[in-house]
């Protein structure tokens, strides 16, 4: 059991630190104009809807044994990138169609917020499940155990990461860059939806 834990203690750190996890967060965030308090609050939104579907795959599959995995992975792998990269095309085009946006807007967009939480929803962390699977046999407690541990450190790595790199942002001289921001945001978006398509 012990095994088990460390194992998927080290795999969620690993995860968290993946960048199609939280820098589509920052970079909309940076588009939409949040403040760091909001981008730090989607991306726990975000996150949480990540760990809501990994979770509730993993009880799945320590319920019912392996017969899921395949079909799972079948259905998760191209919908949420495929999600991130038609939101990275609705900025490339909004972008082009304006001209340019404007940072300076404080608005959430709760569509721009659903769609990322979508697509997280839908791009669990098949890694792990491994470990959900392996736990089945040591009861519910411990399944429970393992999904507190993969949640509480996923979502931490998550929000670490996004404060992190808001730090180091607001060096930056973001007027420089405010002609191209929607089509920075776009690029980026659909650079996540492939790397998470090819290698996710």
């Amino acid at each position: 059991m012990s095994t088990l834990l460390i194992g998927s203690l080290l795999l969620s750190i690993f995860h968290a630190m993946i960048p199609s996890h939280w820098l589509p967060v920052l970079a909309i965030g940076r588009q939409e104009g949040w403040s760091a308090r909001q981008t730090l609050w989607i991306t726990f939104l975000t996150g949480m809807a990540h760990v809501l579907s990994t979770v509730l795959a993993g009880i799945a599959l320590a319920g019912l044994g392996g017969l899921l995995a395949h079909r799972m992975e079948t259905f998760t792998r191209w919908l949420a990138p495929v999600l991130l990269a038609l939101l990275g095309l609705f900025y490339i085009y909004q972008h082009y169609r304006h001209h340019h946006f404007h940072l300076h807007r404080q608005t959430t967009g709760w569509g721009v917020i659903g769609t990322l939480a979508v697509a997280m929803f839908l791009s669990p962390c098949l890694e792990i499940e491994g470990y959900f699977l392996a736990a089945g046999q040591y009861g519910w407690g411990f399944v429970a155990s393992l999904a507190l541990l993969y949640g509480t450190v996923t979502i931490s790595g998550m929000l670490i990461w996004v404060s992190l790199a808001l730090h180091g942002l607001q060096r930056l001289d973001w007027h420089a860059l405010e002609h191209n921001a929607g089509l920075i945001t776009g690029i980026t978006l659909l650079f996540s939806g492939f790397v998470l398509l090819w290698f996710g």
